[in-house]
């Protein structure tokens, strides 16, 4: 079986992070984002096609081969929305009965096999995974009959139509005969086909019971990290990491230099070649490549870009987010 990834969007709400790193390549702990769906993928395809806008990057980043996956590079010299990318994808995949389509901005720990077993059984031309969230107006909400049929997508219900907290989980397994029902005046699955194979009753649903995360905000971005380290996400740990003061993990790229007194505590990622200074304190936050942390800085619930430099007590609170190559100066607090 093959699997599209689609990693067209922009990232334009994990900005300043995403002005010279797609969003899936962002770091989390010390690997792209990316790699961690790939392994997810590993043992259910033998191949993933990488559908973006510009794919050198990702080739870059990736190679040809990860996890096992054999990889191939769709580029779209223009738009093409999430329909228009798969099938652009159509004359790469082949005479496969059935193939997978991942969102490229989520995380999930899916059972591939349960999602596979569930399609085949309704023989619906297509299935979406599902998930249920906390607060479903912050997503879509998605109503299903008794059979599994998906009824009706709501997009950012008010508080007053939440009536179920399931969501799309961005992950959907379609077979082969779903071109016959998509044209190239249909750029959405979500706006356009989705709503088609609503009124023809062949839109099937299955619930996933693993992680989830939307990582396409900042917030997002740094829970993402909490909850890998911790333990959360059911995802194999980094390499290498080391333990907090308060018993949570610590990891730490490649080339950093970390000073005996500096202390860490709850779940922190370092990138590689950063300098943390002498009674530095970090507390839940993430720190990416190149970073200089001064002695006695305080770092807690935040994001610190690529390249950046903190002076000496220095302070970055909480929802705070640094671009790359941003300094501040000695005593400031943000």
């Amino acid at each position: 079986m093959k699997a599209l990834v689609l990693i067209g969007g922009r990232g334009t709400r994990l900005r300043p992070l995403t002005l010279s790193t797609p969003k899936p390549l962002l770091p989390l702990a010390n690997k792209p984002f990316l790699r961690y769906q790939l392994d997810v993928l590993r043992g259910h395809v033998d191949e993933v096609l990488l559908c973006a806008a510009d794919p050198a990057p990702f080739r870059r980043a990736l190679g040809e081969r990860s996890a096992g996956l054999k990889l191939r590079y769709l580029s779209e010299t223009r738009p093409l929305g999430t329909a228009g990318a798969v099938k652009n994808a159509a004359p790469l995949l082949g005479r496969e009965a059935a193939f997978l389509v991942f969102n490229g901005d989520v995380l999930n720990n899916l059972d591939i096999t349960a999602l596979l077993k569930a399609h085949r059984r309704s023989g619906a031309l297509a299935t979406v995974a599902l998930t249920r969230v906390p607060d479903p107006t912050l997503y879509g909400l998605v109503r299903v009959s008794s059979a599994g049929r998906v009824k009706q997508f709501v997009e950012k219900p008010s508080a007053d139509e939440a009536d179920t907290n399931v969501v799309n989980a961005g992950v959907y397994l379609f077979s082969r005969d779903i071109f016959q029902v998509m044209d190239s005046e249909s750029p959405s699955l979500e706006r356009d086909i989705f709503p088609r194979l609503i009124a023809m009753s062949q839109l099937g649903s299955h619930e996933t019971k693993g992680y989830w995360i939307d990582i396409g905000t900042l917030d997002r971005y740094l829970q993402v990290h909490l909850d890998l380290l911790s333990g959360r996400t059911g995802l194999p740990l980094p390499k290498g990491l080391r333990a907090s003061l308060d018993g949570g993990r610590v990891a730490v790229g490649d080339g950093t230099r970390i000073d005996a007194t500096a202390r860490f505590s709850g779940n922190v990622s370092v990138g590689a070649r950063c300098r943390i200074g002498a009674g530095a304190t970090l507390r839940d936050c993430v720190v990416l490549d190149g970073t200089r942390v001064g002695d006695n800085a305080r770092l807690e619930h935040c994001v610190i870009g690529p390249r950046c430099s903190l002076g000496e007590r220095a302070e970055v609170g909480s929802g705070t987010a640094l671009a790359g190559g941003s300094r501040v100066e000695a005593y400031s607090r943000l």
